[in-house]
């Protein structure tokens, strides 16, 4: 017997002044989003409400992980000029709270791209000193040195998302490592930062895996956890296994409290900064 599919998720499409708005800075500041390069669902509703999710370092990855729609190959090289463009893009939007993620930068042997990224950090700071910063970083191959550029630069929110269960995460990251990412949470977590991570259901997990992961998660001293059900961008793509029902994500919340989460986002078409400026409300007290 195959394993039960509710029905796929409705998305509603929805242009407002506030996507306009945003659209229009980021174009004109020439920066690319995760919310356009991972096909994000949300985006209608996260730049209608005039938040974004900034990605650094190019829009091409040097990892081919099997959920993700952003492009595989041989990057650019580094613009040097893109933590400037960033923060004044961030001071336009008038922003409270950004979010940054990246592609990866396996390419970059020095430090995979982590001065870039604590260099965007800084220059926010600079212009913006009021806006809080959350960072959803690629693994940086668990190089110290890297690690530590980007912690230094003291981002309000860490996370690092170990995206899905220990048992199809060599099909779903290919390139990555279970316990790396672990390992990464771990030492933002020693670090004194307030550490965030996320996963999506739909893989091929169960229930008890689900469970399982959280337990592994919040026993590292990891505060905000995300669950949300993987959406096939591509045909290229892992295909979906099944649609979770809203129940049982209102169950992985409820569990997730128990278990000592600060603060649980689990529904059909939540992602890591899906309503990241509410999350930083409630657990930087701002």
């Amino acid at each position: 017997m195959g394993v039960p599919r509710s029905a796929k998720p409705k998305i509603q499409l929805r242009i407002t002044d506030g996507y306009k708005n945003i659209n229009k800075i980021i174009s004109g500041n020439r920066l690319n989003t995760v919310c356009e390069e991972a096909r994000c669902p949300n985006i209608y509703d996260c730049w209608g409400r005039e938040t974004a999710t900034i990605m650094i370092l190019g829009y091409v990855c040097t990892r081919s992980c099997g959920f993700c729609s952003v492009k595989t190959g041989k990057p650019s090289s580094v613009d040097i000029n893109e933590p400037a463009r960033i923060s004044q893009a961030v001071k336009e939007m008038g922003l409270r709270h950004v979010v940054l993620t990246s592609v990866d930068r396996d390419d970059l042997k020095n430090d995979f791209g982590a001065t870039i990224w604590a260099q965007t950090i800084t220059e926010i700071r600079k212009i913006s000193p009021n806006c809080t910063i959350e960072v959803l970083t690629p693994d940086f191959q668990e190089y110290l040195p890297a690690l530590k550029k980007v912690f230094d630069a003291k981002p309000d929110i860490f996370s690092h998302n170990v995206e899905c269960v220990e048992r199809v995460s060599k099909q779903v990251r290919v390139q990555a490592h279970w316990q790396r990412s672990l390992d990464v949470l771990q030492k933002s977590v020693g670090y004194g930062l307030l550490t965030k991570s996320g996963m999506m259901v739909g893989l091929g997990e169960t229930t008890e895996e689900v469970l399982l992961t959280m337990r592994q998660v919040v026993k590292l001293g990891v505060k905000i956890f995300t669950v949300g059900q993987y959406l096939q961008p591509t045909k290229r793509n892992l295909p979906v296994s099944r649609y979770v029902e809203q129940v049982e994500f209102e169950m992985y919340k409820r569990e997730g409290l128990r278990m000592g989460f600060e603060i649980v986002e689990s529904g059909l078409l939540v992602r890591s900064s899906y309503h990241a400026d509410e999350q930083a409300i409630l657990a930087l007290k701002v």
